[in-house]
């Protein structure tokens, strides 16, 4: 693997943003930056987990618009066990109790 020049200079923030909103890792964003994964963690970490969660929050918004303006019955489904703890196999209470067996 080549050797990333360590950089002296300030690296483009809103780039660094943009990079980290569609969920690139430090090494994607070091590549294109042209500069290490640790300058990254050290001067940039903030930059990076704000734009994480802001790719998140577009995902996020993007499968409540494809479920519920699109009724996707599968994303419907995805968002209903994840936020609403729905699942495949419901348990019922009485069902989990043994079946009485007559005395002999």
């Amino acid at each position: 693997m080549a050797q990333i020049k360590k950089t002296s200079y300030k690296l483009d923030t809103q780039i660094i943003a943009k990079l980290a909103s569609i969920m690139c890792s430090y090494e994607e964003i070091a590549s294109v930056m042209n500069t290490s994964v640790d300058n990254l963690k050290k001067r940039y970490k903030d930059i990076i987990e704000n734009g994480r969660a802001e790719g998140k929050k577009s995902l996020r918004r993007k499968q409540m618009e494809v479920a519920l303006e699109k009724g996707d019955v599968r994303m419907l489904i995805f968002l209903g066990k994840n936020y609403l703890d729905q699942k495949d196999t419901p348990t019922d209470a009485e069902s989990q109790e043994p079946l009485p067996w007559p005395n002999e």
